[in-house]
């Protein structure tokens, strides 16, 4: 049966061990949790699961194999957003909900809802049969059934939901989520280089035993300078317009940065970066500074990170004048190709679904410019991106 568990756990894509599965069945042989399936549960992750990452697909396939829970894959099912919002809240009538009967238990529920998503070609909202918004159907979401499962989007407020889906425990830990303060702390790691600097005010523990030991056992203690990491980061934020949809996430990228740099450099940028960049948004007219200024100032081992959702209008990037805001002499690709060549060492984060770009003209143009260092922001993204900077 452990066997069959270990092989689910693989088709999954879940990066489990034969030695990590040994480790379960030696916890299992020495009798640490009682013979209980919740137990069971937590046992298996700690001792298979060595990402947090990990935990939601490690949640899916345990459910599908233990919980008789229909695998993700047997119901894909491409179901575009804008179907999932709750646009229609029903009053219904003691009447009306007298009538809406139940279908016979969570498995015929789960049977008729594989049938569905197999028939349903088209958006529905309001009815009985179909899965979609406001109605009285099983399935979808914002409408009544008292034996239901919504699909996605907000409850209607009833709570009569059998089982409510996608509501995993740990969704949030996947790596293509956007991502939190913490884990792009964790990202940022990847892009360290440590040296020594400052007074030597740190205890060098192996200096000290070996010092103490060559004076006969009196101690002699020995300090080095605290260790700092010695990257230089210059990041150019892009602000204002449809970046205004990424403030949150912006704020964590550029939270986490501070707190992971010692030498962290800063400007802003709007919508592509032209003749000008500044550091404060409120004087960004009055206290503006020349990018010639910036490429001067800033030495080519500094690793060069861009931020921003690359969307306007492909004149902003490719020609003279594009600028929305004044009539810049250059076009916005001949400064970025400028700070590529100067910069070796640089990507661009893109906080866009990544599914988006190729219908974005502007995105493929800096794209291009940038040798296609573009990364989206998700966990995944940043790692990949700290990996091409630390090259």
């Amino acid at each position: 049966m452990l066997i069959d568990f270990f092989y689910s756990l693989r088709a999954a894509k879940l990066p489990v061990s034969v030695k990590e599965y040994l480790t379960l069945l030696e916890a299992l042989k020495g009798n640490v949790i009682a013979p209980s399936l919740d137990e069971f549960y937590y046992l298996a992750r700690l001792t298979l699961v060595k990402d947090e990452q990990y935990f939601d697909k490690f949640d899916q396939a345990f459910g599908a194999y233990f919980n008789g829970v229909a695998a993700k894959s047997e119901l894909a099912l491409d179901v575009p957003l804008d179907w999932l919002k709750k646009k229609l809240q029903r009053d219904l009538s003691p009447e009306e909900k007298a009538q809406i009967e139940a279908m016979g238990g969570l498995d015929k529920l789960m049977e008729r809802l594989k049938e569905l998503f197999e028939e349903q070609k088209e958006r529905h909202e309001g009815g009985n049969k179909w899965i979609g918004t406001g109605g009285t159907s099983p399935f979808g979401n914002g409408g009544y059934n008292p034996e239901g499962i919504r699909i996605g989007g907000d409850a209607a407020g009833n709570r009569t939901g059998a089982k409510v889906w996608e509501a995993r425990a740990y969704r949030d830990y996947d790596d293509q989520v956007e991502i939190g303060t913490r884990n792009i702390k964790v990202a940022l790691r990847r892009l360290r280089r440590f040296a020594r600097e400052g007074a030597a005010e740190e205890l060098d523990l192996p200096d000290t035993i070996r010092s103490t030991a060559a004076n006969a056992g009196w101690l002699d203690l020995k300090m080095v300078p605290e260790r700092h990491n010695k990257v230089k980061v210059l990041m150019l934020l892009d602000v204002g317009g449809s970046m205004d949809d990424h403030i949150k996430r912006t704020e964590e990228l550029f939270s986490a940065a501070k707190a992971e740099f010692k030498h962290l450099e800063f400007y802003y940028f709007h919508n592509c970066v032209y003749d000008f960049l500044w550091k404060n948004n409120r004087r960004r007219h009055a206290e503006r500074m020349p990018t010639w200024d910036v490429l001067h100032k800033f030495t080519p081992d500094y690793k060069l990170i861009f931020v921003g959702d690359a969307t306007m209008s492909p004149y902003e990037v490719l020609q003279p004048g594009g600028s929305v805001e004044y009539n810049n002499p250059e076009a916005g690709a001949v400064w970025l190709r400028r700070l590529a060549d100067h910069f070796p060492h640089h990507a661009w984060l893109n906080p866009e679904p990544e599914g988006l770009w190729e219908y974005r003209q502007s995105v493929s143009a800096i794209r291009e410019v940038l040798a296609h260092r573009m990364y989206p922001l998700t966990l995944a993204g940043l790692e990949t991106a700290m990996r091409t900077l630390s090259k």
